[in-house]
């Protein structure tokens, strides 16, 4: 016989049918009625045994009150509301059918301005897709821009990602523009299904030619709880950067026809099946616990509230490309959705499209590099002795500057050592090169130098007298020794053949000297690849640091002011702008990915499978990032005496009478500095003030470490040894 009803279910009915009960105030309303009443938000959640963020949520509109905290809640705004009335309206106007069903707005105060900027999302918010619930939800939280209909695609309304999470036993989706959705999926093959068929997530395509951006899951503790996957993986599963293959959560996406891509379930994951026609079936997974979100680009993003996550994560994605791994990951495809390596070719006889090769792009193919080019262990290289070191005259060193001096009886004498450090060095150097694209390089002998081709030059450079150079089209007479080579990276004169980049040959030319090459590897198949990945990035970052206070056409002074504490006016804008430019860095430097792992030199690791694996771009960008060092240095030391004591990659060291870069780039009343040297300002390639010390610290440091030649670049920010934090 049937055992009857269970009480606690009797009472779960009650609670259910209660909860359709009274209409609750407003989402704005409840903050008014909870300021009015002089409680903060943290007094209320303890008083109704919550999170602070629950309260945040039920005044942001982002979720309602549920059982058993609804009754007393609402209870509590009625006693609020008839000690607090609102103020009378100044006029009454007919409300529209639009504003009958607008949603209300959070009131934004002034502790909570910082993060509006970060509320620019990419969609408006819009009511949620997913399952009706006995209270609805009003997924607006905060004021988001309005949006016109040819600004937004229906197909992602809700935003690139949303960032899961599980609240009072149930799972939430946080969204950009503070929209919440409740997320049905009881398993991870449910999560995928609804994500594709319901969640409205994803992002349009940066070219014609390319493709949409798969949609975006976060999978916070209380989500990889939900699903049955541990919070932390552990030891083995850390090395093997994945679940093991047995793993219950992977059967069961199997057992479901879910496929995973070769990295299994790990950080960042695709889970997947074979696409239908033009549709793709893709959801990628990010799972912060598991260390997929790098400090070094995202700082403690990993640690925020599934809220802010969702606006840090947003933010980036509408501005730089939704995160398909690490920021070097990223990097990498963002310069593939902006020029696909294919496009469809015009129609055939029969009116068919094929997929051809897109002009501009790096292709399909990976390439091997020439020997020159190769790093140690590449299987091209396979023929030489196991332990064979190949010097400047058989391999490129195009690397960033790591070069330091000792400071002169005159500079010993100075106040202050100052450092200035520019702005996105390396995307800058990005913006304008001229790089190989999809044909192999050819192999000349005794080449005539073209500085429009790019390549590598095997060049004997040491006849360049770095203290005898053309300045603006006239020979001038510097201290060498008191100035790094502008064709090494620690700054000693080359000693005979080299291999080089264009750009560093090109120096060469521009400094007054006439170069023979003796071999070169060139690539006459070429273009500014590059260009619109600089552009995208550069918008990004001028943007978020308009968020943060600092803006475009400051003077000088200004922007020194403005940069003073500039993180610490919102951290979440400031944790964005460290991902764009870890973007950039680890970007450029994965075009050179080494080896890891268990690997035997001489044979081929994963990385060269891909079409942008090209040391060749990595060196031509930072050939130009250090020569353009050098070009500022040498035109501040032919205007005004002044040398650097210390180089480290895109930060100079100067000894001065003053605390300021302003003590050490003249300007002119009209805001006027010395042409070709360093510029103060916001913008990609000009500088910042990275730190200031005193000579007594350089000697100090330097006895400390007993090194005489000390980089004081690496350690004039925070003055301590440490790491380079530099960019």
């Amino acid at each position: 016989m049937p055992s009857g009803p269970k009480e606690e279910d009797l009472f779960r009915a009650v609670r259910a049918l209660l909860a359709g009960g009274p209409e609750f105030p407003e989402p704005a309303e409840r903050s008014r009625l909870r300021e009015a009443a002089g409680v903060t938000q943290a007094g209320l959640a303890q008083v109704l045994q919550t999170s602070t963020q629950t309260v945040k949520n039920w005044e942001a509109g982002r979720s309602e009150p549920r059982p058993p905290r609804r009754a007393p809640y609402l209870e509590l705004l009625e006693e609020w509301a008839k000690e607090y009335p609102p103020p009378a309206p100044r006029a009454t106007q007919p409300a529209d059918e639009t504003q009958a069903i607008a949603p209300a707005a959070a009131p934004q105060t002034a502790t909570s301005a910082p993060k509006a900027a970060l509320a620019t999302a990419p969609v408006q918010a819009r009511p949620s897709t997913a399952r009706p619930t006995s209270a609805p939800r009003r997924p607006v939280a905060r004021p988001v821009p309005a949006r016109t209909d040819d600004t937004v695609d229906a197909r992602f309304a809700n935003g690139p990602l949303a960032v899961l999470a599980v609240e009072e036993g149930t799972l939430l989706g946080y969204c950009a523009g503070g929209l919440v959705l409740d997320v049905p999926a009881k398993t991870l093959g449910d999560l995928v299904e609804w994500t594709l068929a319901e969640s409205r997530l994803g992002a349009p395509r940066l070219d014609g030619a390319g493709r949409d951006a798969d949609p975006l899951l976060v999978l916070t503790p209380t989500a990889l709880e939900y699903f049955g996957l541990p919070v932390e993986l552990s030891d083995d599963e850390r090395h093997a950067g994945r679940l093991a293959a047995d793993h219950p959560a992977v059967r069961k996406l199997e057992n479901a026809e879910w496929q995973l891509t070769r990295r299994g379930l790990g950080p960042w994951a695709r889970i997947y099946r074979p696409a239908q026609g033009r549709r793709r079936m893709c959801v990628q997974l990010c799972i912060p616990s598991w260390k997929a979100l790098d400090t070094r680009s995202w700082g403690h993003a990993a640690d925020l509230a599934p809220a802010d996550l969702a606006r840090v994560m947003s933010l980036y994605a509408s501005r730089v490309i939704t995160p398909r791994g690490s920021t070097a990951v990223t990097g990498l495809e963002l310069m593939t959705a902006l020029h696909p390596p294919t496009r469809a070719s015009a129609p055939d006889a029969e009116g068919r499209r094929h997929s051809v090769h897109n002009p501009g792009s790096l292709g399909t193919e990976p390439m091997d590099p020439p020997p020159c080019e190769a790093i140690n262990g590449h299987p091209v290289l396979a023929h030489l002795p196991r332990f064979h070191q190949r010097g400047p005259e058989e391999r490129i060193f195009e690397e960033a500057y790591d070069w330091a001096r000792p400071l002169t009886d005159e500079e010993c004498m100075r106040s202050h050592l100052v450092g200035i450090d520019v702005n996105m060095a390396f995307a800058a150097a990005a913006n304008g090169a001229i790089v190989g694209l999809a044909t192999p390089p050819v192999h000349t002998v005794n080449p005539v130098f073209d500085p429009k081709v790019p390549g590598s030059w095997l060049v004997d450079l040491s006849h360049v007298d770095p203290g005898r150079v053309m300045v603006g089209k006239k020979w001038t007479n510097l201290r060498g020794d008191l100035l790094p080579s502008p064709f090494t990276q620690y700054g000693e004169r080359p000693q005979g053949p080299a291999w080089y980049a264009t750009p560093t040959v090109a120096y060469a030319l521009e400094l007054g000297y006439t170069v023979r090459p003796l071999e070169g590897w060139l690539r006459p198949d070429s273009g500014r690849y590059l260009d619109a990945w600089y552009k995208k990035l550069r918008d990004a970052y001028m943007a978020t640091m308009a968020d943060l206070g600092v803006e475009e056409g400051m003077s000088p002074a200004e922007f020194l002011t403005a940069m003073d504490g500039y993180k610490q006016r919102d951290p979440d804008a400031a944790i964005v702008l460290e991902a764009i430019k870890g973007t950039v860095k680890f970007g450029l430097g994965k075009l050179q990915q080494k080896a890891s792992g268990n690997w035997t030199p001489g044979q081929p690791w994963p990385a060269l499978s891909r079409p942008t694996w090209r040391p060749d771009i990595r060196a031509t960008v930072i050939s130009r990032a250090r020569i353009g060092m050098h070009r500022k240095m040498v035109a501040l030391a032919a205007a005004t005496g002044q040398y650097p004591v210390s180089v480290l990659s895109d930060c100079a060291v100067y000894a001065t009478d003053g605390p300021s870069p302003l003590d050490v780039l003249p300007y002119t009343p009209e805001g006027k500095t010395i042409p070709g040297s360093f510029r103060i300002g916001v913008s990609p390639g000009m500088v910042k003030h990275e730190g200031t010390r005193t000579p007594l610290w350089a000697e100090q440091i330097r006895e400390q470490t007993s090194n005489p030649l000390l980089n004081l670049a690496r350690n004039i920010k925070t003055g301590t040894v440490g790491p380079d934090t530099g960019e």
